[in-house]
């Protein structure tokens, strides 16, 4: 039997409204969700914000890299300091910045060959967690939480 949320964040009185329910499970398991992938991706040496910027940045790799605004709405979670997440993943050689010659404010960011190991390394482990996670729903289920969360994120 699954945990019910009130019992897991100790609330004993009843949620305000069904829609607050709704939010607060979908926190929570986006919350749950992120531990666990975190787990898998501390042996690694890198964050789930460092993943997903590789992961963007492999996406890219053949159209000529991608400027740190560009990354910055890529992203799956806001970061307010993408700069200094790029200048970890740069002194880790898991990517590389260039300046562009014509506009010098320009600076694009590649994945290197390092970043694209390090990525191959954990997509088994990564794609075992998402198993793990999602593959006791079912697929018609998956597909109706997929359609619900999207019409959830429709008014963004």
């Amino acid at each position: 039997m699954t945990a019910r949320l009130r019992d897991e964040i100790r609330q004993n009185r009843p949620f305000q409204s069904l829609e607050q329910e709704a939010y607060l499970q979908v926190v929570r398991t986006a919350s749950v969700l992120s531990d666990r992938l975190e787990r898998v991706l501390e042996p690694a040496g890198i964050t789930l914000p460092q993943y997903n910027v590789l992961r963007i940045l492999r996406g890219s790799h053949d159209n000529g890299g991608l400027c740190r605004n560009d990354l910055r709405e890529r992203m799956l979670t806001r970061m307010p300091d993408v700069t200094r997440l790029l200048d970890r993943l740069e002194a880790a050689g898991y990517v590389r910045r260039t300046r562009d010659t014509e506009d010098r404010r320009m600076v694009n960011t590649f994945i290197t060959e390092d970043g694209l190991e390090l990525l191959a390394s954990v997509e088994g482990a990564v794609a075992d967690e998402h198993a793990r996670a999602f593959g006791h729903v079912g697929k018609g289920r998956l597909k109706t939480l997929i359609d619900l969360l999207e019409e959830v994120r429709q008014d963004e």
